[in-house]
């Protein structure tokens, strides 16, 4: 074979690998709407080739003609998009957007919006790893895809997520070559995070709050777990980090579950991390966080220039998207494609309705959520012999024995109306005691956390918790690890649960505990909570979009739209 032909070959195999495996993350989110303080971005495409400074310098020029000085118009900017494309950030009113609207150049002027996070076994069910032993001496034949890929070795994969927690085992730089020449990008310090940080495998790590502290005021770091720094405050930057690039790790394992050998999609690929989500001030800190437009495009702006080779997004929006003019993540990795950088963000969990989908650029590669082989069974036994399918990976059991069952709706407190349908979704406080302590509950699904109605089941007495989809849900299920024992149901499982409980005035159940299941079928298939098509923006264009197994934290490919 020619030795140049060789070569770009396997050039193209590494990053063929790095790109079906961060294929895979992207997971859950939706807006929160248009900043109340104007924050406006200005997008007027390429720089031509100027130098930063240049451009900065006619940022300031465009803003201060506006304001009428340059002291308010140096005030006002909040980014000067100068690196890899051409564009601004600043707070105006809507006459002076007007105004700069109509300036030479401009493309488009936009508020700022601010949009959400999507939230083992799955490189050997693609086949990647080719593995020929199991167990601690698993051996990968030279055809696996890994191998052939040598690892995804010094390729440099961008994140735009919630940050990262660098202690990580995934994050371990053991075996890895010293850091590609061609990196420029920093490891920024701030609380709880310092350069030293950073390793050969965490090479690079920033963080943009200038959009949130706009929007929502300073960061409240007294009352939530956060950090003003690249450091990680809810996890999900660590999981996408980590299943898309992370080190092999011996012996990892969730409460006893699905026990072997993790590791990320390219365990040699190198990981630059670029925190853009932060806590909505008086939400849940580690379910509601948001992702302002003014900072994905500074991470954006600065991930292309620092040198990455592939971006990952698991940040999205609902309802109706903005037009690709206006569509802040649209607009960065128009630019990162055309420096070469391959861009892959998640659809969306808005399905199954239909038209749900968002990051619908065609130079985006937009990922849905899938499934592997691979189930957490913890069957329900019901007191007339009926045994039905369940799954969870909580650690907890019950004894072996049966327990009296009852359902949620029939279990709350007087000030709860057990005729609403939430009066069956154990939400926090609405359980009576009395009325469940020692008995399994039978919760629907809906409203609140998953994790939560455990909770509430937990707080009131209750020995178990059994959760059951709604008509909506169907026979997706996504397993969790709650604080007492308790598994998940389908939908057409959950009916037959409520039926026995109104066929009986002393209905019982027991649980059994769960093991992992290899091999289950059908598999794939696509998780009903995946956004679907059609693109409401180009309907006439037939966007192909993978799915990755994100459904229980595993990804593959997905089809459609």
């Amino acid at each position: 074979m020619d030795v140049g032909l060789g070569l770009v070959s396997q050039t193209w195999m590494k990053y063929f690998m790095v790109v079906l495996t961060v294929l895979k993350l992207l997971m859950a989110f939706c807006p929160v709407g248009i900043s109340a303080k104007e924050v406006y971005v200005v997008y007027a495409g390429d720089h031509g080739g100027m130098l930063p400074e240049e451009v900065a310098d006619i940022h300031h020029s465009m803003l201060a003609s506006v304001k009428g000085n340059a002291d308010e118009a140096r005030e006002s900017l909040l980014y000067s998009y100068k690196h890899s494309f051409n564009g601004f950030a600043a707070h105006l009113s809507h006459e002076e957007a007007s105004a700069i609207s109509e300036m030479e150049g401009v493309i488009s002027v936009f508020p700022s919006k601010n949009r959400k996070m999507h939230t083992t076994r799955s490189w050997d069910f693609l086949g990647m790893a080719g593995k020929s032993t199991q167990g601690d001496g698993t051996t990968y034949p030279s055809s696996s895809l890994w191998k052939e890929a040598n690892y995804g070795q010094d390729t440099i994969i961008g994140l735009l997520d919630s940050g990262i927690w660098p202690e990580a085992e995934s994050f371990k730089d053991d075996g890895m070559p010293s850091v590609p020449s061609t990196w420029k990008g920093i490891c920024e310090k701030g609380e709880a995070f310092n350069i030293s940080h950073c390793n050969k495998k965490l090479i690079g790590a920033r963080y943009y709050l200038k959009g949130y502290t706009a929007y929502y005021g300073a960061l409240n770091e007294t009352n939530v777990a956060e950090y003003r720094s690249p450091r990680d405050h809810d996890g999900h930057g660590t999981h996408t980090s980590s299943t898309v690039a992370g080190q092999e790790v011996d012996a990892a394992a969730l409460g006893g579950f699905a026990a072997g050998k993790a590791a990320g999609g390219a365990p040699m690929a190198r990981i630059a991390m670029y925190k853009v989500c932060w806590p909505i001030p008086g939400g849940d800190p580690a379910m509601e966080n948001t992702c302002t437009d003014v900072d994905m495009l500074a991470a954006l702006d600065d991930a292309i220039n620092d040198g990455v080779h592939v971006l990952s997004i698991s940040i999205g929006t609902t309802g109706m998207p903005p037009v690709y003019t206006r569509d802040a993540i649209a607009i960065g990795s128009l630019h990162a494609i055309k420096q070469g950088v391959f861009v892959a963000c998640s659809a969306g969990n808005n399905g199954p309705k239909p038209a749900t989908s968002s990051n619908l650029a065609p130079w985006i590669t937009t990922v849905a959520a899938n499934s592997v082989d691979r189930d957490f069974v913890s069957p329900v036994l019901l007191g007339d012999g009926t045994k039905l399918k369940g799954q969870t990976v909580t650690p907890y059991r019950l004894e072996d024995k049966f327990y009296p069952l009852v359902f949620a709706a029939d279990s709350v407190l007087p000030t709860v109306d057990n005729a609403n349908i939430s009066a069956g979704q154990c939400l926090p406080g609405s359980l009576d005691p009395e009325k469940v302590k020692g008995k399994i509950v039978f919760c629907l699904r809906g409203n609140g956390p998953r994790v939560g109605k455990g909770m509430e089941v937990k707080r009131a007495g209750g020995a178990a918790v059994i959760l059951g989809n709604l008509p909506m849900n169907a026979a997706e299920i996504s397993v969790d690890a709650y604080v007492l024992a308790g598994t998940a149901v389908v939908s057409d499982d959950a009916a037959i649960i409520l039926a026995y409980i109104n066929s009986t005035t002393t209905p019982v159940a027991q649980i059994v505990p769960a093991n992992t299941s290899l091999g289950t079928t059908p598999a794939p298939f696509m998780a009903a909570f995946s956004s679907t098509g059609p693109n409401l923006l180009n309907p006439d264009i037939i966007k192909v979009k993978r799915f990755i197994l994100g459904k229980n934290n595993h990804f593959f490919f997905h089809l459609v739209i």
